[in-house]
């Protein structure tokens, strides 16, 4: 099944932290979506920056950051042709893998869910090169603080038009219930990167919505478009 990210989004009150990658219809580029959602002040005081050819997440008021340990990292880190996205420092765990010649998921074999109990927020992580896109779930086993189940998918040359896309929750509640299944298959729509943008944004939860990062790769040139929403501002 194939969905509209944008219905998905609209209709779904708090998915907490999500990547969507996808390949535009004409098969030219490749557009990478990364965004963050808090329900506590905490988590809300947040703003995404550039860094290098990524990004950091940063307090917006440092005078309220409480516990910086999950949420301060680098979502998006850039290791020559790769584009590593995740929700968490393990951005860092696999660009220093990968920069040793080792594997994403060699990395990732290395990491666990977040200890944030009762939630045991998943850590979701993407690599996108060229047309390729590596993604993959690390979560805790029906809600065992012991036990991780790790999940890896590899999509090798995306199709024109589509994408796939993985969230931290499948929806609000308490405790918040995980990201189940594989990732979702998203429809890629005919419109400008700076449209992509737009919708994406206003399809999140005025409430909840953080920040979000796209990004448009041309994948023969490597040429970059990149745009960032903060609603702390």
């Amino acid at each position: 099944m194939t969905v509209s990210l944008y219905e998905y989004l609209a209709n779904n009150e708090y998915p907490g932290r999500g990547i969507a990658i996808g390949r535009t219809p004409c098969g030219k580029k490749m557009r990478i979506a990364y965004w963050i959602m808090g329900r506590s002040e905490n988590s809300r005081n947040r703003i995404f920056a550039e860094e290098g050819n990524g990004i950091r997440t940063q307090a917006f008021d440092q005078a309220k950051l409480k516990d910086p340990s999950l949420i301060i990292y680098a979502p998006v880190k850039v290791l020559k042709d790769v584009t590593i996205v995740t929700n968490g420092d393990q951005t860092d765990t696999i660009y220093d893998f990968m920069q040793a010649g080792k594997t994403f998921e060699d990395a990732l074999r290395t990491r666990t869910f977040e200890p944030d109990g009762p939630n045991w927020t998943p850590r979701i992580s993407a690599l996108v090169k060229g047309t390729d896109v590596q993604m993959s779930i690390l979560k805790s086993a029906d809600g065992n603080e012991q036990s991780t189940q790790r999940q890896f998918f590899d999509y090798t040359e995306e199709e024109p038009g589509y994408g796939h896309f993985i969230s931290t929750y499948k929806e609000n509640g308490s405790p918040i219930p995980s990201f189940e299944g594989t990732p979702i298959k998203w429809t890629v729509e005919h419109e400008p990167f700076d449209a992509f943008s737009d919708h994406l944004w206003e399809a999140l939860n005025q409430d909840n919505k953080v920040s979000l990062f796209t990004r448009q790769i041309t994948i023969e040139t490597g040429e970059i478009e990149t745009k960032i929403y903060n609603k702390n501002k």
